[in-house]
């Protein structure tokens, strides 16, 4: 068993299709196929089913799959670092997280990097849910990801700061002149809320703070991205509550929770982090001593003295 021939069956897998595999690898059709065919032999069973039009996963291949992926992503990755390590013009840096960081926290990040290594090129890969991030990174798909302490987690994790949350509202509503906020003051007002909300048990994280603050939250809007939720919340179709940095440049109020809600954000990776990936860990901590946006102030907002992002 080959690592080409794992990558051959990846971007058979990736593109239903022989056809369009084999132009993809620069190789006859045959040659794919008697590939693809040697690898079976060697896992003792078919691993792709051929349909009239294009393959699927057999359960046999949807076993192996996921192995498939980790090995030909970690000879990737090898290389990359590598590469990384010396300096070498053309390295690249694989970076995975979720949206919320990837728009509040990097765009800064990167830029300094850019200045900083511009010799070793950045790869972002956005994810909607810290599982999806989890999952993604455990196969390979990037060299570490930034992203909240994950659980159980057998690799490498790096502290690299903290992110506070605060309440989000429109310019004009009653509580926007509030440096903070005591949650249990929200009861009855609606919600906007984000299919990124984290869990506590099982349980939606604001269900359970505000059943511990005698209210049930209601739920005027669901969104898909954290962004999404903040400017809903500006526009004033409902209250949320959001990372801080995400708030600079958006037109809206903000305050803090009392107490407040905070969140430690981590570098975390499958190896030691080395080179490059060790590099981009201390830039990112050193830009955790930037300030976060402060309550009750909206668009070009200063940011206040919180241990953050």
């Amino acid at each position: 068993m080959s690592l080409r021939q794992m990558e051959y069956f990846l971007t058979v897998v990736e593109e239903s299709s022989f056809t369009r595999a084999a132009e993809l690898l620069h190789v006859t059709q045959s040659a794919l196929s008697h590939q693809i065919r040697a690898l079976e032999r060697e896992t003792g069973g078919a691993l792709l089913e051929r349909l009239p039009r294009g393959v699927r996963l057999t359960p046999m291949g949807r076993a192996f799959l996921p192995h498939a992926e980790r090995a030909v992503h970690s000879a990737a990755q090898a290389r990359r670092a590598a590469r990384a390590a010396a300096g070498a013009t053309g390295g690249e840096l694989h970076v995975a997280t979720v949206h919320a960081i990837a728009v509040g926290l990097l765009p800064e990040v990167f830029a300094d990097w850019s200045r900083e290594h511009g010799g070793v090129r950045l790869v972002l890969h956005e994810y909607a849910t810290v599982e999806e991030l989890r999952d993604r990174l455990e196969r390979g798909v990037a060299d570490l990801a930034v992203g909240y302490r994950p659980r159980g987690w057998r690799g490498p994790v790096v502290g690299v700061g903290e992110e506070e949350i605060v309440l989000v509202v429109p310019r004009g509503d009653p509580l926007a002149g509030r440096r903070t906020v005591a949650l249990a003051e929200l009861a009855g007002r609606p919600w906007v809320r984000c299919a990124m909300e984290p869990l506590v048990d099982g349980r939606l994280l604001l269900d359970v703070a505000c059943e511990k603050a005698g209210f049930t939250p209601r739920t005027a809007v669901r969104t898909e991205h954290t962004s999404t939720a903040l400017r809903m919340a500006a526009a004033g179709t409902g209250i949320t509550l959001v990372p801080a940095h995400l708030t600079a440049g958006v037109d809206c109020a903000t305050a803090r929770l009392d107490p407040p809600w905070r969140r430690e954000v981590t570098v975390f990776s499958r190896v030691p982090l080395a080179g490059a990936a060790a590099a981009f860990a201390g830039l990112l901590r050193q830009r955790s001593g930037a300030p976060l946006p402060a309550g009750a102030r909206g668009r070009g907002a200063g940011r206040a003295a919180a241990p953050g992002c």
